[in-house]
């Protein structure tokens, strides 16, 4: 990074913008949730654009506003409306990016990359999906009951932003282990062909250490961050790749997502 240079580096897993109650929240309180929080650089996981279920918001172009972040992109992981019932969302492949400039083309689920300082370039990376199947309780629509429904794992993506001295990766892996190690296998070979250092940004779903290891990365920032409300597994991170240093990693319990963001200042 160019000297005297530093950036605020965040993660949040935004959980379609879903408050403590479990509702999605509206423009401006999801604007609120984040007002103040202080990051130059914010890799946001579970990000819904145009969703009747969290009220039509583009959550990307909200967040960027509230942070003060002029350029951000966002990649859409699957479009259409979800439903455990019927086959309503697809995949998007390949990803594309939708930035500042770009209305939404229709509903869509991904990742997204917020940045204040200009970007000099943009990347993105398809990171593929896995067979495994997710429980999720939902009402049964022939019989209004509730009932056990298995919800198939959804492609991945990670998106790059090459900053003056420094490329952040934001990703966001499959629930599946063995599908985010390969995953991160793949993110590994990838991110050696961008601008160094790097880095890597996100909800891993892997614990503790076993991401840097893999990624052969430094850990930033060593906190539980999952479940929000008392967490006990560390699934976010901020690692990286190349020489950096770092102060101030901090987790931080927020108005809004299931996990606690992480934030730590490289430079």
């Amino acid at each position: 990074m160019p000297d005297g240079a530093a950036l605020r580096v965040g993660t949040l897993n935004l959980a379609s913008g879903r408050g403590a109650d479990g509702r999605a929240l509206a423009p401006a309180a999801l604007a609120a949730a984040v007002a103040g929080f202080d990051v130059d650089v914010l890799a946001v996981q579970e990000v819904d654009v145009g969703q009747p279920r969290s009220g039509g918001t583009d959550q990307a172009a909200v967040l960027a506003g509230a942070l003060g972040a002029g350029d951000w992109r966002h990649a859409a992981t699957l479009t259409g409306t979800p439903s455990p019932f019927r086959g309503t969302w697809s995949a998007a492949d390949p990803p594309g990016l939708r930035g500042p400039e770009r209305a939404p083309d229709g509903p869509a689920y991904g990742v997204a990359l917020l940045v204040r300082r200009p970007a000099r370039d943009w990347a993105v990376l398809g990171l593929g999906s896995g067979r495994a199947r997710l429980p999720l309780r939902a009402p049964d629509p022939a019989t209004g009951r509730p009932r056990l429904w298995w919800v198939p794992d959804e492609p991945r993506v990670a998106i790059a932003a090459c900053l003056d001295g420094l490329t952040v990766v934001a990703t966001h892996l499959s629930f599946s282990p063995p599908t985010a190690v390969r995953q991160l296998r793949r993110l590994r070979r990838w991110v050696t062909s961008l601008p160094g250092p790097v880095v890597v940004a996100g909800d891993l779903n892997l614990p503790g250490g076993l991401p840097a290891r893999l990624l052969g990365a430094t850990a930033l920032v060593r906190e539980a961050s999952f479940p929000a409300h008392g967490p006990r597994l560390q699934l976010d991170h901020l690692l990286a790749l190349g020489r950096v240093t770092a102060r101030d990693a901090a987790a931080h319990r927020l108005g809004v997502g299931d996990h606690r963001a992480l934030t730590v200042t490289v430079g």
